[in-house]
């Protein structure tokens, strides 16, 4: 049984909760009846496990945890119908989680940590540092809730809001298994998408497990000066290292890398950036995602203005290199990480 997630019964596997249950003495079925209701029908209680005896369910609420975040609060654009969402956790924590509704399918935006300890200049999530990581259940309820306050399917998952996933790495591995389990959502690993702002270690790592998820860089800077700059990560893995943990992760996987670049007016946005963004992009065959930056009150960036930001693509697509621009959702309510939740904490 594992000791990681001790009585958290949404983070066990299908075979741990086998064995779980055979060892409470009760038929081996039960465990793919208490899983579906867990991971298909997202349920938050035991009570609601009706094909169990009254007296089962009794003896897995004594001795087992099971719920899902609560919603705090709740926003819908009106420009785009993106949702976003304010979640407490069972210990009062809270995260954010973002619903964005595309022509491809649904998507929703998890947090990994409460907070973030990266520092990275740019971003909300990281100004009052780290709390805690989230558990593999926490990662999945923030799904679950989108899912049933929607009542509509999810083609996609990015684990790109609060944290950096590769500093909750154990956790990260566990939810993915768990959500692309063809005994839960199954939902392919294709569909799954990690950001990382560089964690070089568990880079390789990751790679090692020779999972089909994407993985996106969090680049946003060309040099490692200039990473240093706005993102202190650089201070530990140096850019030079990134790239080579890249070219790992897509010569062992196969999977193509993104490079997610921020971009900042007067910062990274220069011809000099889009080339030598082009010559580390090239070998790898990576795909450029160009996020022209959400405004930070707390850092004072602000993004190029639309003719800057095409003239930056136009020049990476001259270079034949495969770029798009992130279509901005949610803008109008607080649709950057972390915003929501300094707003209501009073940060």
């Amino acid at each position: 049984m594992p000791s990681t997630y001790d009585k958290d019964i949404q983070s066990y596997n299908f075979e741990e909760l086998t064995s779980l249950i055979e060892s409470l003495g009760e038929k081996k079925f039960r465990a793919k009846q208490i899983y579906e209701w867990i991971h298909v029908k997202l349920v938050s209680s035991f009570d609601e496990m009706t094909n169990l005896s009254a007296s089962f369910r009794e003896k897995l609420k004594e001795d087992y945890i099971l719920s899902l975040p609560e919603i705090v609060r709740f926003q819908e654009s009106k420009e785009d119908g993106t949702r976003k969402y304010l979640f407490k956790l069972r210990d009062g924590n809270m995260v954010e989680t973002v619903f964005m509704r595309y022509h491809h399918g649904n998507s929703v935006c998890i947090s990994s940590q409460v907070g973030c300890a990266m520092g990275c200049k740019f971003c909300a999530s990281t100004l009052d540092g780290l709390e805690r990581s989230l558990t593999p259940s926490e990662m999945l309820g923030q799904i679950y809730q989108v899912i049933k306050h929607t009542g509509e399917r999810v083609s996609n998952v990015v684990v790109m809001g609060m944290g950096e996933p590769l500093t909750n790495y154990d956790n990260l591995v566990r939810f993915i298994e768990l959500f692309t389990d063809e005994h839960g959502q199954n939902i392919s690993q294709r569909n799954l998408t990690v950001s990382t702002c560089g964690i070089v270690p568990n880079i390789i790592k990751l790679a090692d497990l020779k999972l089909q998820i994407t993985l996106a860089i969090s680049l946003h800077a060309t040099t490692n000066d200039k990473r240093k700059e706005i993102m202190p990560v650089a201070n530990t893995y140096s850019l030079d290292k990134l790239m080579d943990a890249c070219k790992y992760y897509f010569d062992t996987t196969g999977r193509r890398i993104t490079f997610e670049y921020a971009l900042i007016g007067g910062v990274n946005d220069t011809a000099e950036d889009a080339a030598a963004l082009a010559r580390l992009a090239g070998p790898l065959s990576a795909h450029i995602n160009l996020i022209p930056v959400n405004p930070v009150v707390e850092r004072g960036f602000t993004a190029p203005d639309i003719s800057a930001t095409m003239a930056f693509k136009n020049k990476l697509e001259k270079k034949r290199i495969n770029v798009t621009i992130r279509r901005e959702m949610g803008r109008d309510i607080d649709g950057a990480c972390g915003q929501l939740r300094r707003r209501h904490i009073g940060g």
